[in-house]
């Protein structure tokens, strides 16, 4: 069974750090382009960072210069470190897996998705 599992969630304090994972089960994720997404209560869906499956990255313009998306091909497993975070970044973030090669942060494009992890950004 295909499976994504998100972790790394939490409450943290304005200018704090998270990094999340996101393991694949079921098959390998290095023949995938891996994104991240998040959602807000009351908020529509967003695409936060894309990396393909050679590395490149894009990110949102409200995460740029403080996130980082990363893989690491030998744990199945794809990384979104999170710096000095802010209230508006509170949201449940997934992430998702799709055959196609390039990074982007369209979520109609994703084949697979995790349940999502909780992060909560508040002093």
């Amino acid at each position: 069974q295909l499976q994504l599992v998100e972790s790394g969630g939490g409450l943290v304090q304005p200018g704090g750090s998270l990094r999340l994972s996101c393991a694949a089960s079921g098959f390998t994720l290095d023949n995938y382009a891996i994104g991240w997404f998040r959602q807000a209560p009351g908020k529509v869906r967003e695409g936060v960072s894309s990396i393909t499956r050679g590395g490149n990255s894009m990110f949102t313009d409200s995460v740029k210069g403080r996130f980082t998306i990363s893989r690491d091909n030998a744990k199945n497993t794809v990384y979104l470190q999170m710096n000095n975070l802010k209230p508006e970044d509170t949201a449940v973030y997934y992430c998702a897996a799709r055959r196609g090669l390039g990074a982007t942060l369209n979520d109609f494009s994703y084949n697979y998705w995790g349940q999502g992890t909780q992060v909560t950004v508040s002093s």
